[in-house]
């Protein structure tokens, strides 16, 4: 059986943050679903989910749920190794009720999320400035 190079394939990953644990998932760049696991969230979880991520191909963007509470410290990882990290909303109502809940099912709408675009959220879970949500009276 012949090994697949997977050196040029394009690959969008995405994530599904928790307090002990987040479940990463790889897609193609056609949306098929290639591997997914789950880490702890460490500083050696978050070298393994980096490195679990580029072993299937160069990442174009990391779809995470959650960059500013669970996320962040994967976010910070991620952001310092080069990648692009988006803020993903997590999927809608309709869409958890015909596909379920689960961790692998939410990463892999992260990864799709991030690969199409669809509600996709600037990502400040490691910025030192968040945007003014309003202005006092004064």
């Amino acid at each position: 059986m012949a090994v697949e190079d997977t050196a040029d394939q394009e690959v969008s990953g995405g994530v599904d943050s928790h307090a002990d644990t987040l479940h990463v998932a790889v897609i193609s760049d056609n949306g098929g679903h290639l591997a997914d696991a789950e880490f702890s969230t460490t500083a050696a979880g978050y070298a393994a989910a980096l490195a679990f991520l580029t072993a299937h191909g160069k990442v174009i963007a990391i779809g995470v749920e959650g960059t500013s509470s669970y996320g962040t410290g994967f976010t910070r990882a991620a952001r310092s190794q080069g990648h692009r990290v988006i803020e993903v909303n997590r999927p809608d109502r309709a869409e958890r009720r015909r596909s379920g809940k689960s961790h692998p099912i939410d990463a892999y709408a992260a990864a799709r999320a991030a690969l199409s675009g669809r509600g996709l959220q600037p990502s400040y879970g490691t910025q030192a400035r968040l945007p003014a949500r309003f202005v006092p009276y004064q």
